[in-house]
């Protein structure tokens, strides 16, 4: 019984009309598609690890411009010196615009509120980063299955 069915496969094997696969540069194939997905993953980690720092530039292009500020105050006219600063004050201009009565307190409790503001926004684009990864990780997951179940196939 085990010799005639062994026979069955050998004859349809030997009928069969499928050129024989060369398994090792099958194998290399996959094995070259799978690594451009990770290094697709890695350039994608790259490209958003230049945006992480951004909010902490801003930070502290801020924190110069409130320095400034805080020197104006010393000018003979600080309601025109720090009005123009307005374009570099951005939100926080309009604490400081017009100058309130005590100046310096609004200033230390803008820097306050900045760095809060900045603190948020660098959370915000690091879970965006996060989810970044996350998405490109998993769709190069999907196509590298996708690409080896077609290499099974064919």
């Amino acid at each position: 019984m085990w010799r005639a069915s062994q026979e069955i496969i050998m004859s349809d094997n030997a009928t069969s009309t499928t050129p024989p696969v060369n398994s090792m540069s099958n194998r290399a194939s996959l094995v070259g598609f799978l690594a451009m997905c990770f290094i697709i993953t890695g350039l994608v980690g790259l490209f958003a690890s230049y945006a992480a720092p951004l909010p902490l530039e801003r930070a502290i292009a801020r924190e110069k411009t409130l320095d400034e500020a805080e020197a104006a105050l010393t000018s003979p006219d600080p309601q025109a010196a720090i009005a123009a600063l307005k374009d570099r004050l951005d939100d926080s201009a309009k604490a400081l615009i017009p100058l309130p009565a005590n100046a310096h307190a609004a200033i230390q409790a803008e820097r306050v509120a900045m760095r809060a503001r900045f603190l948020a926004d660098s959370e915000e684009a690091n879970t965006r980063m996060h989810w970044l990864i996350i998405v490109v990780t998993v769709m190069s997951a999907i196509f590298g299955t996708a690409i080896t179940g077609m290499g099974r196939r064919g």
